[in-house]
This record gives C-alpha cells, structure tokens and sequence, in this order.
C-alpha cells in the first residue's frame, strides 16, 4: 500500500529530523492509561498537521517513542516522548500545534530539536511531590528520619512479572517532609518530596509510601496524591535533577548548564516563540 502522507521518501538518504518533546499530565488526565494518553498524542499530531515519519510495511505506525512514562493514578509535569519527522518543522511550531489539539489536562511544555545521544540514557531519576492527607507533618518528619536511616526497606507489589519483593530504600536519593504543608493546608497535611532514583524493577513514589509504613509505621488514612515535577541527570552529590533537554537546547540557542537544576515547573504553558 501507498505510504502515509508525510512519510519520507525511501530514496532520501539524508538523516531524517527528530524532535524532542515535554508534556504535562494533569487534573483528571493523571487517571488516563499510557496507551490512552499515545493515542491521544497519535490523534493530536494528525490533528495539527505535524508532518510525522511513518514505519515501511503494511501497517505504517507513526516513528514516536516513549520514554520514562508515569503510573497511571499519577499526575506528572515532566512526561517525554521523541518523534522523527519526514520534514523539518520549528519545534515551537510543533509545540503550540500539539497543545492546541490536545485535551485539556495533557499540555505541551517544551519541544526541542534532538541533539546527539539517547534522551532515556538521560533519565536517570525523578523528583516526586506526595501529598499525605490526614497525616500530620511530625508523623511524616519522624517516618523520613527513620526510613533514611535503615540500611534497607522491602516491599512487594504485583508486577507484569508476577509478585516481587525488592529493596526500595537504595534507590532514594533524597527524601524529606516539607514543613509549609501545614501552614498552608490550615490541617492535619504532610507533603513529602523526594528524588528516587530510576533502577530495575521501577520504585515508585507508593513504594516509598508503602515502604514507610514498613519502616515507621505511618499508615496515611486517605490515597496519597502523587506529582512528578522532574526527571532527568542525577547529580549523585548534591542529590539535585538536571534538565534533560539542556545538551539539544544548546545546539540551538544558549541554554542552560548540562548540571544546572530545573527551576520549579511553571502553573501554566508559555505561548509558542
């Protein structure tokens, strides 16, 4: 069958263009499988006109790939994914084309041109927000303080694989109660965060939780609420997460340093450049 519209022509030898892209998955999107969320990406790049590389063969598949993607049940500021294009396109252009077409809750942050090297190699581990509801902030510091200090805390839960049972306190690199939750909340409200490092099986922010309640006890009485706000190089010393669009950045225009810390992720989307 006849390739895609857009699909490159088989006689172009020349490297074909990739694009680099950051999302947001917020509000009642954060429920939204991983397949649901592709799909709604697939229908929005078709939907903006992005001029997207297709696989040869008899069923051509869009050329994008997923990296580091959040549980469902978890909001997230820093979700990626990488696409080759059959033509070259401003990546704000391609930014501010997917975001207008994607449902509300999955928002286009950043898209940049692809530089040299493998963005998952880059995603070496995350920075989660958990909001514990119902737990007072002394419980949660008295938790931290003990599950830091133990050589190592396991946990089971069901994966793909079957049951496993695996260490989760190796893969904290930093954990710590925030002691505005209170004063903020006006309530019993402890806000943990935390840079957990990516390994094999995954550790996510509810093993931590479950690996707290294992190590001190703390039992929090309502479903905790989980927010990634980045994920990217680890810097083993200081604990801290780079951002991982800072080498392709810089073959464009100057960005910032390849160690340099993300700033807080912004409340809402800058407009196209």
């Amino acid at each position: 069958p006849p390739a895609p519209e857009g699909t490159a022509s088989p006689a172009d030898d020349r490297p074909a263009p990739r694009l680099r892209v950051r999302y947001a998955k917020r509000g009642r999107m954060r429920f939204a499988s991983h397949r649901d969320i592709a799909r709604a990406l697939e229908r929005a790049i078709r939907k903006a006109g992005v001029p997207v590389a297709y696989s040869a063969g008899f069923t051509p598949h869009p050329k994008l790939s997923y990296t580091g993607a959040s549980p469902t049940g978890v909001a997230s500021e820093a979700e990626y994914f990488e696409m080759v294009l059959a033509e070259s396109v401003p990546p704000a252009r391609v930014r501010a084309g997917l975001d207008a077409a994607l449902p509300d809750g999955l928002d286009v942050v950043e898209a940049v041109q692809a530089g040299p090297g493998g963005l998952a190699d880059r995603l070496q581990a995350s920075q989660w927000r958990v909001e514990l509801p119902g737990v007072a902030p002394d419980d949660a510091e008295s938790a931290v303080a003990a599950f830091m200090a133990a050589d190592s805390v396991e946990v089971e839960r069901l994966t793909k694989k079957g049951r496993r049972r695996f260490d989760v306190r190796a893969a904290v690199v930093r954990l710590e109660s925030d002691a505005r939750a209170a004063r903020e909340h006006n309530a019993t409200y402890a806000i943990l965060r935390m840079v957990v490092r990516h390994t094999a099986p995954a550790v996510r922010p509810d093993d931590v939780v479950t690996g707290l309640r294992h190590a001190a006890g703390l039992a929090p009485p309502s479903s905790p609420m989980m927010t990634r706000l980045a994920q990217g190089p680890l810097d083993e010393g200081t604990g801290g997460i780079a951002d991982p669009f800072a080498t392709d950045r810089r073959g464009a225009t100057p960005g910032p340093a390849e160690g340099e810390r993300l700033a807080p992720p912004p409340s809402g989307i800058a407009g196209p450049t």
